[in-house]
């Protein structure tokens, strides 16, 4: 057994070549991922629209100038300072230590790849524009970004927003707080549209709170209002998520035609009969043509008006195609606006395997969401055909382990759910092993859990726990049986198969039986969805303070249903369980600086109960550039930075 697993091993580090990622990673030295600093958020105002933040190249003075890219010139356009508004905003996408930004020059196409149907993880970041921003995603500031400035109540239940006078769909048309009341009144509030309020949009984001209030002041301010403290929402509305502005404002003037308010019904039945849903299902008609953030990337947003950088203007079988929106409301510093180059073509492919063909061809202009440590080596061998493979800090710890406590099979349920089985699991994992093997070293042992490595000790918790082992070697469970841990996984990311299956032979080593599966990525889902999973690997964003996204739906997957629906679903857990729901929503409500600090105490229960396995941590992410991109952050920052910063980026001539 132990010789099979040195064989892995091997088998691993020369298949990579390990020796070519060191070597060629020298010129980018891992460093360690940005922790939150003790900067306070700006919990009162946001800061002057009118000045550029950090990574917005300066702080000048009111513009009175603007420039437009030279694609836009033909198109019969009104002016592009009547295009802007008034109240535009300078780039701060990335603090200035993170990116030196330059000015940049308009023109060409991004070219991106993606083998998911409708998605394209990185178009989606590129695009997304949420109503705040954390400059660098760090969560250590929270300015405008879509919405202008905002106020806050010295009780924490009242904010005030201002928007952007003069911003535009892009179809032309204003954005005003009239957007904002369609959307919460006329869809958030209709209960056959949304047939249950969003949790997170109710007092403190608590299941049993009131619903926000909106109150209108004018056409460009508006407040909502809580029934208890939730100095949380901002940082929700900047990041956490991944949301966009779509959470609070959609295109009213476009999408009242769908809505049986502003049209008669009767006036509607030819269309919800053409969508193919059923006479008076007007709900589904709306829904299927009100295009939301997680949509952008989806056939179906070609002509909905949008707010991103770039907007969807074809789609075929193989090819997306998105061009500049131009009435983007971003400009850098010399008045240019945003962004700098015209459009992104997003092509679609069979699988991963094909993703990385095309990349190391030197057809992939940017690539992050399916870029792989594992495959440095050979990006960085190709990197002659115009692109560099860069390194740069991963926002999630990428392959955690989990065991699904409440799979309804009652033997499993009494192992797993003891904590020192999951204990003696936790002391088998070699993390040096998995970081000197999988990671080149690009990597740190995982600080939420105790990184001990020690068989002994975890031999010994599992003999306390009664699971003798049979002639064979193999530990029974309660029944009698040998005790098998099933890991089902999908291809989610390049890392996850090779190291599950350098897991199973360490779990081995325990005298436990341990298989793996590898299963399509939408029958995985289902599997998820469906409480079928017993063992599985995924990511988390552990890195990243403010996303309170601790696993819960997976190593308890029927105590996480009951959570979520108010205890009408799923299974009751127990008082730990219950504990630790009401630490992670303490800290969702809480006012960035008091919820960093309920963070630590959450991963010290972490540390103590072990509810799922973090092995590692602080893992280096490849970006891979057009050799001739400018505006990419460096290696200090967060790689999904860079595509939060897309508008900024531009072609050297």
């Amino acid at each position: 057994m132990k010789s099979r697993r040195k064989s892995i091993i091997l088998l691993l580090v020369s298949a990579l070549m390990l020796t070519l990622v060191l070597g060629g990673c020298q010129d980018s030295p891992a460093s360690t991922t940005p922790a939150p600093t003790t900067a306070a958020v700006q919990a009162t105002k946001a800061p002057d629209p009118t000045k550029a933040p950090d990574g917005g190249g300066g702080q000048p003075a009111q513009l009175t100038a603007f420039k437009e890219s030279p694609v836009l010139a033909s198109k019969g356009l009104p002016p592009v300072k009547d295009r802007l508004p008034s109240d535009y905003k300078f780039t701060n996408e990335l603090p200035e230590s993170q990116m030196k930004y330059e000015i940049g020059t308009y023109g060409g196409v991004l070219r991106t790849v993606t083998s998911a149907p409708d998605w394209d993880a990185d178009v989606f970041v590129m695009n997304n524009e949420p109503l705040l921003n954390t400059p660098g995603i760090l969560g250590d500031q929270i300015t405008g970004n879509v919405l202008k400035d905002y106020k806050v109540s010295d009780d924490q239940k009242t904010f005030t927003f201002s928007m952007r006078k003069g911003l535009k769909w892009s179809d032309g048309q204003p954005v005003t707080t009239e957007d904002v009341r369609f959307t919460v009144e006329d869809i958030l509030n209709n209960t056959e549209l949304t047939p249950i309020f969003p949790v997170w949009l109710r007092g403190g984001g608590e299941a049993d709170a009131a619903p926000m209030k909106l109150e209108v002041i004018d056409d460009l301010n508006f407040k909502l209002v809580f029934d208890r403290p939730y100095g949380g929402i901002l940082i929700r509305f900047a990041i956490q998520g991944w949301r966009g502005y779509t959470e609070l404002i959609r295109p009213a003037h476009y999408l009242k035609q769908f809505h049986k308010k502003y049209t008669p019904l009767d006036k509607l039945e030819p269309l919800i009969k053409q969508g193919g849903f059923q006479p008076g299902e007007w709900f589904n008609l709306f829904n299927d043509k009100d295009i939301t953030n997680w949509e952008l990337a989806n056939k179906k947003a070609v002509g909905f008006p949008v707010l991103y950088p770039w907007m969807m203007t074809k789609s075929t079988e193989s090819v997306t195609t998105y061009e500049r929106n131009p009435y983007y409301f971003k400009v850098d510093t010399a008045g240019n606006q945003l962004p700098y180059i015209d459009s992104i073509q997003s092509t679609l492919v069979q699988d991963i395997e094909m993703v990385g063909l095309k990349t190391i061809a030197g057809e992939v202009d940017f690539s992050r969401e399916s870029a792989a440590l594992i495959k440095m080596p050979l990006y960085r061998e190709n990197e002659k055909n115009g692109y560099k493979a860069l390194l740069a800090n991963m926002h999630v710890t990428p392959t955690d382990i989990f065991l699904n406590e409440t799979f309804n099979d009652p033997n499993w349920q009494k192992v797993v759910q003891d904590v020192r089985f999951r204990k003696a699991l936790s002391l088998a994992l070699n993390r040096k092993e998995i970081i000197d093997t999988i990671y080149y070293g690009f990597a740190k042992p995982g600080s939420i859990e105790d990184p001990t490595f020690d068989l002994a000790a975890a031999n010994k918790l599992l003999d306390e726990m009664g699971l003798t082992k049979g002639a064979d070697g193999k530990r029974l469970g309660p029944d009698g049986k040998v005790f098998t841990i099933p890991f089902e996984v999908g291809a989610q990311a390049p890392d996850i198969v090779p190291l599950t299956q350098l897991i199973v032979e360490m779990w081995k080593q325990l005298g436990l039986n341990v298989t793996m599966k590898t299963i399509d990525q939408t029958l995985w889902t289902t599997r998820n969805t469906n409480n079928e999973l017993q063992a599985t690997m995924i990511w988390t964003h552990t890195p990243l303070w403010y996303m309170g996204d601790w696993g819960t739906q997976l190593w308890g997957a029927q105590w996480d249903l009951w959570r979520t629906s108010g205890g009408k679903n799923g299974q009751e857990p127990p008082a730990d369980i219950k504990n630790l729901y009401k630490m992670i929503n303490d800290a969702a409500a809480a006012k960035p600086d008091d919820a960093k600090k309920k963070v630590a105490e959450i991963k010290q229960v972490m540390k103590d109960k072990v509810y799922y396995f973090i092995p590692i941590s602080e893992v280096k992410q490849p970006l891979i550039v057009n050799a001739k991109l400018h505006n990419i952050p460096n290696d200090t920052s967060f790689a999904i930075g860079a595509n939060f910063s897309g508008e900024q980026f531009f072609y050297s001539k």
